[in-house]
């Protein structure tokens, strides 16, 4: 796992969060979004509460507002899910803003909405205070099945290979007068596809046939050992523990 592959959502920075260990990020962000999960719809006051708590890691990590809401797009397909929920789940009906909707597809969108945003939210932040070679190897200090670690290491590797071999046939496309602008375009893609396919595959039988030669066995060398002290756990422990307490909260009330 080589360096050199920071992504898009990388913010570089000197914060707090940035220098705590990558395991101790990822074991707060799960334990985080499983007590988001485990909350009740119905408590809309604990929802707010994570958001509060999410936006102090943010302010702490010093990531700017607009940063953190550009990136939060990417959860517009399940927000125009939740919006049909309203209008399909059976139930008892209610007018809202002229409409006939149902309560309990009302209260679907809701939980879909908090907790799926919520969740894209926690995991930004995340990603902006930790590089991905990083991630990689805190999957690895938390004893994450080593294949796993291995395929996600090479996807994040040869992702900028592929991308780059898709713009250089989309080059040569257009090069040679191709443009599409329609359907009857669509089997000049799919033959595209199917080299970049054909492609890829072989490139990774090349590459796992050098990799063998060198000497690989299944297992990929640990080059940096990533540890933490009892004091930095204690500090990334804290998001999880205090939305612990609203959820118990939650529930109670």
């Amino acid at each position: 796992m080589g360096a050199g592959h920071t992504h898009k959502l990388y913010r570089h920075g000197h914060s707090p969060i940035h220098a705590l260990p990558p395991h101790c990020k990822l074991a707060a962000v799960f334990g985080f979004v499983l007590v988001v999960v485990s909350t009740p719809r119905e408590a809309v006051w604990a929802f707010a509460l994570y958001a509060v708590l999410l936006a102090a890691v943010a302010a702490l990590a010093r990531i700017p507002a607009g940063f953190l809401l550009r990136r939060l797009l990417i959860e517009i397909p399940f927000v125009a899910f939740a919006v049909l929920m309203p209008f399909v789940v059976p139930g008892e009906q209610v007018r809202v803003l002229g409409l006939s909707v149902s309560v309990p597809g009302l209260w679907g969108a809701w939980n879909v909405l908090a907790k799926g945003t919520l969740g894209v939210a926690a995991s930004v932040i995340l990603a902006s205070t930790t590089e991905l070679r990083s991630l990689l190897l805190g999957l690895q200090r938390l004893k994450l099945p080593p294949m796993l670690v291995q395929i996600a290491s090479f996807m994040i590797r040869y992702g900028d290979v592929i991308t780059d071999e898709m713009r250089r046939m989309s080059i040569a496309r257009r090069s040679r007068g191709f443009e599409a602008r329609g359907i009857r375009h669509w089997g000049v893609l799919g033959k595209s596809a199917g080299a970049l396919f054909i492609r890829s595959y072989e490139r990774g039988e090349r590459v796992h046939l050098a990799m063998v030669s060198r000497g690989y066995t299944g297992t990929m060398p640990v080059i940096d050992e990533v540890t933490a002290s009892r004091a930095q756990w204690t500090y990334a422990a804290a998001l999880p523990f205090t939305a612990l307490a609203v959820c118990l909260l939650g529930w109670s009330l």
